[in-house]
């Protein structure tokens, strides 16, 4: 196993010419206020191994850590600031006794994309993310609200983050109809414990040049192997605004496993392995990677140099599958390939074949 890491590598964001690091740092660690987190020392810390790997595309929000997050982020990137790609996140609320506080409707664009602009000590955004899907805003009105904020140049790209794809899709449809600015970039959870994306979203994603972006990609920590081998807490606190549904569960520990046998053979760490995967999945896939401690974060970048052979690949895939349902399960049969393509789909070429698996 490689002590230094490799330098990040950078690839297109999405339908755009920006360019980001394969790997994305994650802060929501950054900042104490929920009782666990990395201090300022720390924080900077990590964003300087980060960038010294030439990494550049950070993502925050404007409720991680009560705000601590953008605040200490925005202190980081000042001295270089048009080096680093800078993202936060809107719609989560910031009073809990205000309706409107929260949501994904113009109001709440406003004041809380004024606000990250304070706590960043910016005059711009370079992606804007809506942040959950509120099933009340009409897509026109948070298209409208987005674009109009990237003409008054307050964002540069925006991004969209757990929402079904059928409402993604239609907002892509929608921005390009009328000449909006339209998504870039897809943030869902996505893990080796946690495939549920590629039931709609990932595909959505290649589809449409969204640059898919899982978080929580080690599963809650699932996936690090501490839970087999004795030294997770079930019980572990999570963050007020922590998104991931994943706790240790049977068939996850029976992931995790796999992956701690296939790592410890190879001389590489469980991490690095579930990470690695990530990084091999079609289309452009950033992992978002978030560490309280440097020893952390160095062992995560690592995954940049794992290298695995096709059978062990093919296991970490076979061992996590999911059923896909319906109508992917039913589209895909034998006999619903025989109604559809006679005795002619063993002829198509693979990159066809690959489209309708």
């Amino acid at each position: 196993m490689n002590d230094s890491p490799a330098t990040i590598p950078y690839t297109v964001f999405g339908r755009t010419g920006l360019r980001v690091s394969q790997l994305c740092l994650g802060t929501m660690t950054f900042g104490e206020d929920w009782g666990w987190g990395a201090d300022r020392r720390q924080s900077r810390e990590i964003f300087d191994r980060y960038a010294t790997l030439g990494g550049n595309f950070i993502d925050t929000a404007n409720t991680y850590t009560n705000g601590t997050s953008e605040t200490v982020l925005g202190e980081l990137v000042n001295h270089d600031r048009d080096h680093f790609v800078v993202g936060t996140k809107y719609s989560l609320s910031t009073r809990h006794d205000d309706p409107n506080a929260g949501g994904n409707h113009r109001k709440s664009l406003r004041a809380a994309l004024e606000g990250s602009l304070r706590r960043l000590a910016t005059d711009h955004i370079d992606v804007y993310w809506l942040h959950i899907w509120d099933y009340l805003t009409p897509v026109d009105e948070v298209l409208r609200a987005l674009d109009d904020a990237v003409a008054a140049g307050k964002i540069s790209y925006i991004g969209v983050s757990d929402t079904p794809a059928w409402v993604v899709s239609r907002a892509c449809a929608i921005a390009e109809l009328r000449g909006w600015s339209s998504f870039a970039g897809l943030q869902a959870e996505y893990s080796l414990v946690q495939r549920d994306a590629e039931r709609e979203l990932a595909p959505m994603a290649r589809s449409l040049d969204l640059t898919l972006m899982p978080w929580s990609p080690l599963g809650n920590g699932v996936l690090t192997a501490k839970y087999n081998r004795g030294s997770g807490d079930a019980g572990t606190r999570m963050a007020p605004s922590s998104r991931s549904r994943n706790r240790p569960s049977t068939r996850g520990l029976a992931i995790a496993a796999a992956v701690d046998e296939i790592a410890t053979a190879a001389g590489w760490t469980p991490s690095q392995v579930a990470l690695a995967w990530l990084l091999r999945r079609p289309g452009s896939v950033v992992p978002i990677i978030g560490s309280r401690r440097i020893e952390q974060f160095v062992e995560n970048i690592g995954c940049l140099d794992v290298e695995l052979d096709e059978a062990q690949w093919q296991r970490l895939d076979e061992v996590s599958a999911i059923p896909y349902g319906f109508p992917h399960d039913f589209i895909t049969a034998d006999f619903a390939r025989a109604m559809v393509h006679g005795d002619t789909f063993h002829l198509l070429d693979g990159q066809a074949r690959k489209r309708v698996v």
